[in-house]
């Protein structure tokens, strides 16, 4: 009893100890040392480089030296400790176990998993959910597998999917930036819980008897959409009615406003092309382009007039005679007898008297009848201190 007691615990640490250097040899990319992960990218970008190498070097493997050159980039300290921490993981190895070795070779199961860590990067492990119920469900239809087996893969699957929507919770409940930098791990979300739900269901027809461990998975799977749909929802609701999920949230817009300075709130529109002014309409055009439109909806009636008659229009609306006798004393006025002026000099005041000036010049520019032009530049100058705070340089000139 006592040996078969200790052969069978022998057999649980060789066990136990094979499935570490797996472990061992996938994650010795990501490693610093024997039991720390790295805190570098550049120490990964070491590793990724050898393996690269060794792929291309073929059965004869690379020297110290070689790995030394096709490291050079690096420096000496770092590729030093790389592949110290490499070997010891079992990542490198003597291509022979004997004195003196000068040749090493590369584990295949290293490579393999800094490609599934590169995976695991793009959409926060999707990909790996589809191809482990793809192969699951190939497994469910192997007449050789046992109910033992079955029930390991679906407990498996339960407590990932449990998990999964507990960080989906979590992350439902945090900030929108968050959610919005965990996003890969809502798509697809649908064709995820069809597969699992077929898996389910071919494993509870094949074996009844696993009914129990199948209302766990079931549940997981569940919580799992529920979570999901929950987080999608929010996700949307912050990118607005474009949909557009690169735009910044209002809460990042908000803090930018009370914590950005002034230079850095002026240089916000640096370089943006504002509309050009709307061209001059003569008013009796305007007034008949309104009246001769499609109406979508038909006209009110019109309220009751009063008894007293209708004395017209105020004269101090003044005719277009009248109107255009004004621009012309206005742009006399700021000319003062020169034929051009700098814009920027005209608008040197506070800024409600600037823009009624600028709007007078824009339409002594575009009337027909008036000898005066509006130039402006293709630039823009910010002027924090100033107002306004943006100018586009422009001249106002007599034609």
């Amino acid at each position: 009893m006592t040996s078969e007691n200790a052969v069978a615990s022998l057999d649980d640490v060789l066990v136990g100890e094979a499935v570490l250097g797996v472990y061992r040899q996938m994650f010795a990319a990501l490693a610093r040392d024997s039991g720390a992960v790295v805190d570098d990218p550049e120490l990964v970008d070491v590793a990724e480089t050898l393996l690269a190498a060794f792929a291309d070097a073929g059965e004869d493997g690379l020297s110290r030296e070689q790995m030394r050159y096709v490291c050079r980039r690096y420096p000496s300290e770092v590729f030093d400790n790389r592949l110290r921490v490499l070997k010891g993981l079992g990542a490198v190895r003597e291509v022979f176990p004997k004195p003196n070795q000068l040749r090493y070779r590369a584990s295949f199961t290293s490579v393999v998993g800094l490609m599934f860590v590169r995976r695991m990067m793009l959409d926060g492990g999707q990909s790996e959910m589809h191809r482990l119920l793809a192969l699951e469900q190939l497994n469910v239809a192997d007449p050789r597998m046992t109910p033992e087996q079955a029930r390991d893969g679906a407990e498996g699957l339960a407590r990932a999917f449990r998990l999964w929507s507990v960080e989906l919770v979590t992350l439902t409940n945090g900030t929108i930036e968050e959610l919005r930098e965990q996003a890969p791990k809502l798509w697809g979300t649908e064709e995820i819980l069809l597969r699992a739900e077929r898996l389910h269901g071919a494993i509870l027809r094949r074996w009844p008897q696993l009914d129990r461990t199948c209302t766990d998975l079931r549940a997981a799977i569940y919580a799992y959409g529920d979570a999901s749909r929950r987080a999608a929802a929010r996700l949307t609701d912050s990118a607005g009615t474009t949909r557009n999920l690169t735009l910044l949230p209002p809460e990042t817009w908000r803090t930018f406003a009370r914590t950005a300075g002034r230079e850095d709130l002026a240089a916000v529109l640096d370089g943006f092309v504002f509309d050009a002014a709307a061209p001059w309409h003569e008013p009796s055009a305007v007034v008949t382009a309104v009246e001769d439109g499609p109406r979508a909806t038909p006209p009110r009636p019109a309220p009751p007039r009063p008894s007293v008659p209708d004395t017209g229009l105020s004269s101090e609306t003044g005719s277009d005679a009248t109107v255009m006798e004004r621009l012309r004393v206005m742009a006399e006025e700021v000319l003062r007898g020169r034929d051009r002026v700098a814009v920027q000099d005209v608008l040197a005041e506070d800024w409600v008297t600037a823009r009624r000036t600028l709007a007078d010049l824009s339409s002594a520019h575009l009337h027909p009848e008036l000898p005066y032009r509006l130039v402006w530049s293709d630039g823009m100058d910010v002027r924090a201190d100033g107002a306004p705070t943006w100018v586009t340089p422009g001249w106002f000139e007599r034609t």
